[in-house]
Formats: C-alpha cells, structure tokens, sequence
C-alpha cells in the first residue's frame, strides 16, 4: 500500500460522502479483489515487456468496475506508467468520434507528478532528457548551436520512435513548440500543446506559427495517438494505460452511434498490439457485452473477447475480467478498513460506538432497503456508513445503535431499480440485424 497523506484521507472520505469513487488512496480499503489486481498486474507486466494489450472489465451495477479501473491506473503510475481515466457519455464523449476520444484522453492524461492534464510536463520531460543526453556525450549547453542540436535530435528521434508514421502536422507542431520555448514564447506553446491535446479552440496565430490550419481529425486521431505514446516513453515512463469507463453507456446511444461506437472498440482491439506498451482498460456491464445491442451483436469484436466460463469458474487471463458482486463480507471488510482510516482525534470512541455488531446492522439494513440485494448496494452502504462515523465524531452523546435508520439519498436509476424490483433495460430497442461491420469509422 502507498503512504498516506492527510490529504488523500480527506479525499477519500469527502469523495465517499458524495457517492463517488475516489480517485486516489483507495488502495487502502480495497479488499477481496486481490487475483482480480493481481491479473491487471499481469497486464502491466506485459505492456512494461513491449506488449500492446487490452481487458475488459465486466461487472453488473455495483460490483466496482470503476474503483478497480481507478486501482489499476494508481498501481500502473506506481510502476511508472502514465495514464488516462476517461468515462463514457453521450453528452460531451462521442465515442464513434475517435477524436472526441482522443481530446478527453488528452485531458484527462497523468502522471504520479501531474495528475491531469500532463502533456505539457512530459514534452518537458522528454526534452530534458535529449540535453542531458547531448551534454552527456559532450556537447556544451551554452554553445549558440546547442538548441539546433537538440531539436534535430529531437526530430530525429521522433521519426525514429515513430518509424516515420506519426502525421506531418504533428511533427511539425514538436518542432514549434520547442521553438517557442527556446524563444520565450511560453503562451503561442502552450496553445499548441493545446491543440496538440485536440482542442479546437486554439487562436490562429499559433497554428500558423506551426503551418498547420486544421484540427485533429477522426481518421487521424490514432495515429496521434501513437505519436504521443512514443513520446510518453521518451520521457522515461514506461507506458501509457488508458481507462474507458462506464462503456455500456453506449447502449443508451442512438442506434447508428451505438453502431459506430462498437465498430470503433473492434478497431482499437484490432490495433491494440500495435501500440507497444500501451494498455487499454473497458468496463461494462454483461448486458454490454452479451447483448445483440452490445458486443455479442457485432460478430468480428465478440468473437475476440467473448467471455468464457466453465460452470462457476472463469479464467482471469481471458479478455474479459469477471468482477463479481459485493457480499456481507466484503462490505463488513471494507467498513472496517475505513474506520481504522478514518480521521479523528478520538479512535476508541469511533471504535465503540461504530462497533462490528453496528456494521453488520448496517448491512442488513441497506441490503433489505435493495430487497435483498447485497451487489447493489455498496455506494449507499458506503455513503450512510461514513455519515455515522462523521456523526459519531461530530456530536459526543450519538449512538448509531439507537438512533440509526436507513434512507437511501439521491438514488442512482440502477439503485431506484432495485429498490422498485423493476428489471433494468438499455438501448433504444429498435435493433433489427447486427451492426455494419465492414465499416471503417476511423
């Protein structure tokens, strides 16, 4: 487990508090998933080894798809990859447009140094190590041709990482944004980091510093994507792993967008080994990848990941990681955990009176508020049980046993389900065949 800050342990429970997911510390309280992280582990393993790789994560309504998805991104930056958590969404993420993909990549690209937003610092880094290296071999920093050296240097490596594949506007933007640098001109670069990033909304005057006059497109947006990698790993990570959460999203697309957006996971599977060191993470329900509106409808991309299970066992190696459901036990863990977490000036007092035999009322009671389904309850569980540690912490003469009643706050449509006993559907109903396969979106 990684050291703790007060500040993490703050995040933690302010992030619990709201219904969400932590996006750090939350190796501390993860239990019950060790063969699951130890196959992601695995995958990095791999992609550290030269490997392009893919997983899906498949999971029903809260099984933890997206705190293992955040786990596997904490222990990817842990072994020096950088990484990106993207979520599905059919409001600013069209995923049939890859360059709408990219650009949310783009964003939400970090470091164990830069946690967002991250390109910027990795040219940097990248840059950097090309004087070092020049200096190593002699060269004098403050000779006036040391900056033409170490942006041919910089061009030369790049078309070599590349192999000569990466666009031309992309080069062309490298080259700039060094220049630009060098000059002083720390806003024209930072606008082209930006549009390097596929932002739109970059001022004419930097795109015509760099000679290029368009944005990045569909078609063209993997290929920058190899050209960020490449340069990813020039600045000394190990890799890239990118996580596209919440994939079952899709299912709630317009037919021709779902059509397009499947078709477009079946490219990146299809290229996914030849991006060496770079790992792509989807969850999903199995209502995504099992039904005729999901994966099991579009042939070429079920056949490659369909999942396999032999009575109640399923490989762990297979494309698919099966995340099964929350039981008491593991909801008994996990409270556990956080209160031996939990920030107080009082630990003896928290411990009595948020006692085991408190726990385990609570998950009884949450669970018979979902009609007895333990699977569905782990975010209301987690939410109600870190308002009676806050309340027991805040207020001297509260005693949870007594005054402690489940109400379930701002439910989920999933969690609304449960409780009504309605069975959940998605899609829009209208698919009549299977997708187009022939069609190349990208």
């Amino acid at each position: 487990m990684t050291a703790m800050t007060n500040r993490d342990i703050q995040h933690i429970f302010e992030s619990l508090r709201k219904g969400l997911v932590p996006e750090r510390g939350i190796d501390a309280f993860a239990v019950g998933i060790e063969k699951l992280r130890g196959e992601m582990e695995r995958q990095l393993e791999l992609a550290e080894g030269g490997e392009g790789t893919i997983k899906f994560l498949r999971g029903g309504y809260g099984c933890g798809k997206t705190f293992m998805a955040r786990l596997s991104l904490l222990d990817a930056q842990t072994h020096g990859f950088a990484t990106s958590f993207v979520v599905v969404s059919d409001n600013d993420l069209r995923f049939h447009r890859f360059d709408d993909v990219y650009r949310k990549v783009m964003i939400e690209l970090g470091t164990n140094v830069c946690p967002r937003g991250a390109m910027g610092d990795i040219l940097d880094r990248w840059i950097g190590k090309v004087e070092d290296a020049l200096i190593a071999s002699g060269e004098d920093e403050n000779a006036d041709d040391f900056d033409a050296k170490v942006r041919k240097r910089l061009d030369d490596d790049l078309a070599s990482m590349t192999g000569g594949q990466a666009p031309q506007d992309f080069i062309r933007v490298i080259q700039t944004i060094f220049d630009l640098k060098q000059q002083g001109n720390a806003a024209e670069a930072g606008s082209l980091i930006s549009w390097l990033c596929g932002s739109g909304n970059v001022a004419a005057s930097a795109k015509k510093a760099a000679g290029i006059k368009g944005d990045i497109t569909s078609r063209d947006a993997l290929d920058y994507l190899r050209g960020v990698l490449e340069i990813v790993k020039a600045a000394g990570y190990k890799g890239l792993v990118i996580v596209i959460d919440e994939a079952e999203t899709i299912l709630r697309m317009r037919k021709d967008s779902r059509h397009k957006s499947l078709n477009g996971i079946r490219q990146i599977a299809d290229a996914a080994g030849s991006y060496p060191k770079m790992l792509w993470v989807f969850t999903g329900t199995p209502d995504f990848f099992d039904s005729r509106q999901g994966v099991a409808g579009l042939a070429p991309l079920h056949d490659r990941i369909q999942f396999m299970k032999q009575g109640r066992f399923a490989s762990l190696r297979q494309a698919q990681l099966e995340l099964t459901p929350f039981d008491a036990e593991r909801l008994r863990s996990v409270a556990v955990k956080l209160r031996e977490l939990y920030p107080t000036n009082d630990q003896s007092r928290i411990d009595s009176k948020v006692s085991i035999e408190f726990i385990d009322r609570l998950v009884d009671e949450v669970t018979k508020g979902f009609k007895g389904d333990v699977g569905v309850v782990p975010r209301q569980f987690l939410r109600q049980f870190v308002t009676q540690l806050d309340l027991v912490d805040e207020n001297e003469d509260y005693d949870p046993m007594t005054e402690y009643g489940f109400e379930p706050q701002d439910l989920s449509s999933e969690e609304q389900l449960a409780i009504s006993g309605a069975a959940l559907t998605q899609g829009d109903g209208d698919d009549d065949g299977e997708p187009p396969v022939a069609e190349d979106i990208w």
